[in-house]
């Protein structure tokens, strides 16, 4: 990433910050587009600036690992997910919120909720306290990226360990995503407790 990118993402935080008098906590998820495995949500404080923070698409995995240490060393965070059986019952966007809630709700445990400002990434996410929606807001608000990177990867190595437990799927490579292998391993040998059920392409498998 350019100089130029991470300073407006800390331009952004910084003018919000002043002019809401606010702790500011980004919130972002990662895991709505897979077919397997939970969402997983993550609220972030960042204590002090931390260089090359970025959207978590746009950083190669090692620079996302990277990252991570260094935000768990200089943050506040909050980490909370929802089952596939959880997306099943309530829909992916409300599983989605679910996982948010639990990850702000750890935050809270440490930062009095009445002094924060959440910057939630999206434009339907309901979350308790002052809050606002910022679509592509990982790519705007650093911490919101740093939320982002701590999501994917949390998730990214849950679906590694996931992968020995439930093999023939790829699971630490495609992390549930629908890649070619992966529905070709669904056609073969059916869906695991790890998919969501409710989504189409799981669907079709359990009717071949």
């Amino acid at each position: 990433m350019t100089v130029e990118e991470n300073n407006s993402l800390y331009l952004f935080d910084d003018h919000l910050a002043r002019i809401s008098g606010r702790i500011l906590v980004g919130v972002d998820e990662a895991g709505r587009g897979p077919l397997a495995g939970p969402v997983v949500a993550a609220a972030v404080v960042l204590t002090q600036k931390i260089p090359r923070v970025n959207d978590s698409k746009k950083l190669s995995a090692q620079a996302r690992e990277e990252l991570f240490s260094e935000i768990l060393s200089n943050s506040i965070i909050g980490i909370g997910l929802a089952t596939n059986s959880e997306i099943d019952m309530y829909n992916i966007l409300r599983a989605t919120n679910l996982a948010m809630l639990r990850a702000v709700k750890r935050v809270f445990e440490v930062v009095n909720p009445e002094e924060c400002l959440l910057i939630v990434d999206g434009a339907h996410m309901q979350l308790p306290g002052f809050c606002i929606n910022l679509v592509k807001g990982d790519s705007k608000s650093a911490s919101v990226a740093a939320a982002s990177i701590v999501a994917k990867v949390f998730r990214d190595t849950l679906m590694e360990i996931y992968d020995s437990i439930y093999p023939g799927y790829g699971f630490s490579s495609n992390k549930g995503y629908p890649t070619p292998k992966h529905l070709y391993a669904l056609g073969a040998l059916g869906p695991s407790k790890l998919h969501r059920k409710s989504f189409r392409s799981t669907r079709a498998s359990r009717r071949r």
